[in-house]
């Protein structure tokens, strides 16, 4: 195998149930003696260790992983969730799953409400200004990673996107088509997500000497009425944008569903579903939440495994997919 091999790698080489292989690894004496034998070859076969940090995410709690993310129904933060499930299931833990809905007092009713259940760990995309109510908790055992954006008033692992190489992406790549007149349209500047990329699309712009107009950098509420007056000051006046970067993929959506033949070229931070299918087809600054949730998690092992290192902060690459719609030259 190319990853080292889990619980349910060998529940399957076995043929028996992800418990069975639990009971097996943990020493119990309830296993049948052919079972035993067959979870044992299992394990030599594919060379089966256990991983302690996990072991002790199962230890003296809940086994439960509590989530707390914007919005679940959002695809960004959905596929975190499937990601963090997936290596809960094999580590034979459950989720608890919880949206914030961008509400800082609701982060906090959510978040404490699965701590007063007591899990051994939480992942956390903050939007409160300081989560130090999770204080008293992280100094009883619980583990706690920050992810799309770091937490505030506690010091606890976070993993993030890169946010600043996938604006240089977006940017270059408008500039490479000749364009000069650059929009720009972001989510609430209190989002920390929010002032990373506009920071970054000021510097890039800097940098390759394009004058950036004040008036083209609008950000706010992802909402109808906020797009709406933007998109009409940035392509209806004299010297209209040729280009258009939107910060994330509700902000994307609210622009194209006003304007689905967009009189620019558009280039998206944040994929979306069916993007490829539009006509032309959505050119994405495209992150990577499945391994943003499978890094959480191992940061979380790691945690627990070794509670007093120092807190890690990880970036994890974005790329560019060209699809049509940020390729528009200017002639």
């Amino acid at each position: 195998m190319t990853r080292r091999p889990t619980m349910k790698d060998v529940a399957e080489a076995a043929g028996v149930a992800l418990k069975t292989v639990s009971r097996v690894v943990n020493g119990e004496t309830t296993v049948a003696p052919e079972t035993l034998n067959r979870v044992r070859e299992a394990i030599d076969r594919l060379g089966y260790r256990r991983n302690e940090g996990a072991r002790q995410l199962r230890q003296g709690r809940s086994q439960a992983i509590g989530l707390v993310v914007r919005d679940i129904a959002d695809p960004f933060f959905a596929a975190i969730g499937k990601a963090v499930e997936t290596r809960a299931e094999e580590d034979g833990l459950v989720v608890m799953i919880g949206s914030s809905h961008d509400d800082p007092a609701r982060e906090r009713d959510v978040a404490l409400g699965f701590t007063a259940r007591r899990p051994n760990a939480l992942i956390l995309a903050p939007i409160a200004k300081r989560q130090d109510y999770l204080l008293p908790d992280i100094s009883d055992g619980l583990a706690v990673c920050a992810v799309d954006r770091p937490a505030q008033g506690i010091a606890c692992d976070a993993v993030l996107s890169d946010n600043a190489v996938g604006i240089r992406l977006a940017v270059e790549h408008l500039l490479k088509q000749g364009h000069r007149r650059i929009g720009y349209l972001g989510d609430d500047p209190a989002v920390f997500t929010a002032r990373e990329r506009v920071t970054a699309f000021r510097a890039v712009m800097a940098e390759h000497g394009v004058p950036v107009d004040e008036h083209e950098v609008r950000l706010g509420s992802p909402s109808p009425e906020f797009v709406t007056s933007v998109m009409r000051t940035m392509l209806d006046e004299s010297d209209p944008v040729t280009a258009l970067i939107t910060g994330n993929n509700r902000i994307t959506l609210e622009v194209l569903k006003r304007h689905p033949s967009l009189p620019a070229a558009l280039v998206a931070f944040d994929d979306l579903e069916l993007a490829e299918l539009l006509r032309p087809g959505l050119t994405v600054v495209a992150q990577d939440p499945e391994a943003i949730g499978r890094t959480a998690m191992s940061l979380l092992s790691d945690r627990l495994a070794e509670p007093l290192r120092e807190p890690r902060e990880i970036r994890v690459p974005v790329r560019l997919i060209p699809r049509g719609s940020g390729e528009t030259l200017l002639r």
